[in-house]
């Protein structure tokens, strides 16, 4: 059991300490801003009017699950808004709601860079996580990869479909053998690092010995 230490008031702070351990978790102050003051969130799915694209990707399962919506100006492919909704974590709110500044800010990015924005991106841009946390902000970019594919996919651009990687090891969280292949170039070796990574396993336990068996093959590929 965690308990939280308040040295101020709520909105101002908030330290976890784990356990049997005096290192507490230290928020940054952005995240912290971006928990309490979500942006481009949505309260109610229906509010959501003439979006171009819908990525959905977790389960309340595996503990997170979350809901992009994006809207497209078709004249210069930018990423124009992105609405969102999150179930999970403070880390994992405030994850989809820096993702969604990113997206849209500066009038927009190119929907070729937004497919290349990496979880260690939104990590970056939000100061930094606690370790434990790092596995929340690994979704963010997988829906927004999901609510491209499906605007390819509704305005006649399949041959611009990306695919995740050639094979779904876990369907609930959508983690692919390409995925627990670079966690594992990124330095997890065992399950839970790669599960921290993932979320593979996590809702799904039967894929659990495929996923074993992949690290060990990954492993030893490049670390021998």
């Amino acid at each position: 059991m965690a308990k939280i230490k308040n040295k101020k008031p709520l909105a101002a702070t908030i330290d976890i300490v784990p356990k049997d351990s005096s290192d507490p978790w230290v928020y940054s102050p952005i995240i912290k801003d971006h928990f309490f003051h979500p942006r481009n969130l949505v309260l109610k799915a229906e509010d959501v009017k003439n979006y171009d694209g819908l990525g959905m990707i977790g389960s309340p399962a595996c503990g997170d699950m979350m809901k992009v919506w994006i809207k497209v100006d078709k004249k210069t492919d930018k990423i124009k808004k992105m609405k969102w909704q999150t179930f999970g974590c403070g880390s994992a709110i405030s994850a989809t709601s820096m993702l969604s500044v990113m997206v849209s800010e500066k009038g927009g990015l190119p929907i070729d860079d937004a497919l290349k924005i990496k979880a260690q991106d939104i990590t970056e841009r939000l100061g930094g996580l606690p370790v434990r946390k790092i596995h929340c902000s690994v979704l963010g970019d997988k829906a927004l990869r999901s609510a491209i594919n499906n605007y390819f996919h509704k305005s006649g651009q399949k041959h611009r479909i990306i695919e995740e990687s050639k094979r779904i090891i876990d369907k609930v969280a959508r983690v692919t053998d390409h995925d627990i292949e670079e966690a594992v170039l990124e330095g997890a070796r065992t399950l839970e690092e790669v599960q921290k990574k993932t979320k593979v396993g996590i809702g799904n336990p039967s894929v659990l010995p495929e996923v074993e068996q992949l690290i060990r093959f990954y492993s030893e590929k490049y670390f021998g």
